[in-house]
C-alpha cells in the first residue's frame, strides 16, 4: 500500500533555503514534516549545513535547535575558511559527502527518497540509489531563471517536485512570519530559514 510506503527525506539546507528565497517564501518545517508523514511511513527527516564556528550569533543556529527538537536529525559540520587564487576569502560549506554517506546507508530500508536540492552533483547518488531499487524524488525548482534544479539531476530522478507546486502546504504565513519575529531564538519556535551569508559560497548546479 502507498501510505505504507518507507520514506526518508534528505534536506540541502544552504540550497533549499535558497531556492525557497528565489520564489519568495519561507519554509515551515513543522508543516514539512507533518506533509510528508501523511505521504508514508517516514522513518527519517535529514537536514544538512554548515555552522560558522567562533561566531557570536549565527541566524542559523535557531532553526538548527529548533529542528533538532522537532523530529529532524540535524547534520552539521564546520565551514573552513580559504583565500582563493585573487586573494579573496572565501567560506565554504559543502555538505554533500555526508548527504551522500547517509543516503546509501539508508536506501536498503527505504522505498522512497525525496531529495531537497537541484545541486546536480547529486545524479551519481541518485542513480546509484534507483539501482538499489529505491525511488527518488527530487524536489527543487525550475521556475526562475536560471532554474534551481540542474537538468541532469531533474532527469534521473523517478519525480521531480517544483517546490512552488509545495508552497503553499509547506511554506510559512507571511503573517505568521511577522508575528513570531520577536521570539526567533526560542528554540521551541519554528524560526525562518535563514542562512549566513558566508554559505553562500556553496554551488547551486
Amino acid at each position: 500500500m502507498a501510505d505504507q510506503e518507507r520514506i526518508a527525506l534528505f534536506i540541502d539546507g544552504a540550497n533549499l533555503y535558497a531556492t525557497a528565497k528565489s520564489l519568495g517564501f519561507d519554509i515551515d518545517y513543522k508543516r514539512l514534516l507533518k506533509e510528508f508523514q501523511s505521504r508514508g511511513k517516514l522513518i527519517r527527516a535529514f537536514y544538512y549545513t554548515a555552522l560558522v564556528e567562533d561566531q557570536e550569533y549565527s541566524s542559523i543556529r535557531p532553526l538548527v535547535d529548533w529542528l533538532d527538537y522537532n523530529g529532524y536529525s540535524v547534520v552539521t559540520k564546520p565551514t573552513k575558511e580559504f583565500v582563493d587564487s585573487l586573494g579573496r576569502r572565501k567560506v565554504k560549506g559543502n555538505m554533500d559527502i555526508e548527504l551522500a554517506v547517509d543516503a546509501m546507508e539508508m536506501a536498503e530500508h527505504l522505498d522512497h527518497i525525496v531529495l531537497f536540492s537541484g545541486d546536480g552533483d547529486f545524479r551519481s547518488l541518485v542513480e546509484a540509489v534507483q539501482r538499489k531499487g529505491v525511488r527518488v524524488s527530487v524536489v527543487s525548482t525550475n521556475a526562475t531563471q536560471p532554474a534551481m534544479v540542474a537538468d541532469e539531476l531533474r532527469r534521473q530522478a523517478d519525480e521531480f517536485i517544483d517546490i512552488i507546486h509545495l508552497a503553499a502546504k509547506i511554506g510559512r504565513d507571511s503573517g505568521e512570519r511577522a508575528e513570531r519575529a520577536p521570539r526567533a531564538q526560542d528554540r521551541r519556535l519554528a524560526p525562518a530559514g535563514h542562512l549566513d551569508p558566508a554559505l553562500t559560497d556553496d554551488r547551486l548546479d
